[in-house]
């Protein structure tokens, strides 16, 4: 038996808490920390996503993790000018690695703070200057750069978890869980995620570039690791809107759009040009975006934020923020089962989403094809349930 004792459980009160497998060793070392129990759901998860991205795409991939869902997601895309200063970041200063990193973590920068970090690929100096300045949990990898290693155990006081893991294991085909005292088994879910998915296209609109192939394949895969029901927006390679744990699939679709619409329009002008004031830091920095971004909010919370500004940006209208986000199409908008009714098509539309992959098998299904259809959208069945948790 190889066994890992960790920090604690899921909270601090439940105690006696490891890591470990009967058979052979664990699939991971620890080369700085002291992992807990949340830290490992969020670093095996990422790391199963980041390694099927990889595979998928034949690029980096990163993922930025929070409560056993994925924050933001997203490949190695070379950032444009304008998306590398909504992140904060300078392009030339980004490997393919670090790219995927920033995009990841720059997906949902309120759901990220204190997040987990998933790499693709050995973890190089430019990725780990960024993780080294951001509010984080930890990070895994399949290898680290010395340099890279040393910038990380400088973090939280040297307490900072990185987990090196091992890039060549392949777990089983049964996995066990255990709930109430009752073990449950079920047939791990291996099924890969392959272009054949998507040749089964319903609408009266067929035709899939390759750009929006890439995106479909990167909602598949960001949806298997997230928690059920789900639904994320896909654009560029990178997931910006993840709608995760959800009763109802519209209260997803709402979600996932909601922070895609607040994505792009980080993206706008006049939040590219905020001025802060010295000294303010990242997270308060993002703070203020949603904040700013916000339509209710109260004249106490305007306060809060306007103090971290040195001059207080107008505030973005209605019809400023309509006429930005009309400038974005074509996104994809992935399901992780069937959509059971066509008011997450409407909702959908309003985000630009002109791709839509999902399974298909709903008693509906012509009626959510119809309203595809009715806004010129192409959608394809996969016939393939990704339900996680």
């Amino acid at each position: 038996m190889d066994e890992l004792p960790l920090r604690y459980g899921l909270n601090p009160h439940q105690g006696r808490a490891r890591a470990f497998v009967s058979d052979g060793r664990l699939p991971f070392r620890v080369l700085n920390g002291r992992p807990g129990y949340v830290n490992l759901l969020d670093a095996l998860n990422s790391w199963q996503l980041v390694r099927e991205l990889r595979a998928v795409a034949g690029m980096p991939a990163a993922a930025s993790f929070k409560h056993v869902s994925p924050a933001g997601a997203a490949l190695g895309v070379e950032l444009t000018p304008e998306l590398a200063e909504s992140c904060g970041v300078e392009p030339g200063e980004l490997s393919p690695l670090a790219a995927a990193y920033a995009r990841a973590r720059g997906a949902d920068r309120m759901s990220s703070f204190g997040d987990w970090v998933g790499l693709s690929d050995p973890c190089d100096v430019p990725t780990a200057r960024l993780i080294k300045r951001e509010v984080s949990d930890g990070c895994i990898a399949p290898g680290f750069e010395p340099g890279a290693l040393e910038l990380l155990k400088a973090k939280k006081g040297g307490s900072y978890p990185v987990l090196e893991v091992d890039a060549d294991f392949e777990p089983g085909t049964t996995e066990t869980r255990q709930v109430f005292g009752v073990t449950l088994e079920q047939e791990r879910n291996s099924k890969p995620t392959t272009p054949e998915s998507l040749e089964r296209v319903v609408t009266r609109r067929t035709e899939l570039p390759a750009i929006a192939r890439r995106d479909m394949l990167v909602a598949m895969v960001v949806l298997k690791y997230t928690q059920s029901n789900s639904m994320c927006v896909v654009r560029e390679g990178q997931a910006i809107g993840v709608g995760a744990g959800q009763q109802s699939r519209i209260h997803c679709t709402r979600l996932a759009c909601a922070k895609a619409d607040r994505w792009l329009l980080r993206l706008h002008p006049k939040v590219r040009a905020m001025k802060f004031r010295r000294g303010v830091s990242r997270s308060d920095r993002a703070t203020a975006v949603d904040l700013y971004l916000e339509d209710d909010v109260t004249e106490q919370e305007r306060a809060a934020w306007r103090e971290r500004f040195d001059d207080v940006p107008p505030p973005l209208a209605q019809d400023e923020k309509r006429e930005w986000l009309d400038r974005f199409r074509d996104s994809v908008l992935g399901s992780d089962a069937f959509i059971p009714f066509r008011d997450n098509i409407d909702r959908a539309a309003r985000s630009g989403v002109g791709f839509i992959v999902q399974p298909g098998g709903s008693s509906r299904d012509e009626e959510v094809i119809r309203a595809a259809d009715d806004y010129g959208m192409v959608m394809a069945f996969t016939g393939l349930r990704l339900f996680h948790h």
